[in-house]
């Protein structure tokens, strides 16, 4: 079984740190379980800005106005949204690392 299918029928329990100023987020793809990493950091004025690292973030082809809800989620730590946002596109979250 793919490690695409092992997470996408049994999701790994995640957790990120009270005010957290960095979370990156490792996923794996549905094509080859390729992984990559979607970063977020807090800015100066305390929002939270979305990149996909070296890759476009319509490469995770999430459903809706994926860049604004992810914003909008981190900005109140709503972290359990930030997942499913992700995980309604073509990778699913493996990891998430913060501090």
């Amino acid at each position: 079984m793919s490690k695409y299918r092992e997470l996408k029928f049994k999701p790994p329990v995640l957790s990120v740190n009270e005010n957290a100023r960095e979370v990156i987020i490792t996923t794996v793809s549905c094509m080859c379980d390729n992984i990559h990493t979607i970063k977020l950091k807090k800015s100066e004025n305390g929002d939270f800005s979305v990149s996909g690292g070296r890759s476009s973030l319509s490469n995770w082809q999430m459903k809706g106005d994926y860049i604004t809800d992810l914003k909008w989620a981190a900005d109140d730590q709503n972290w359990s949204e930030v997942f499913r946002i992700i995980n309604t596109g073509t990778a699913v979250v493996a990891s998430v690392r913060s501090r």
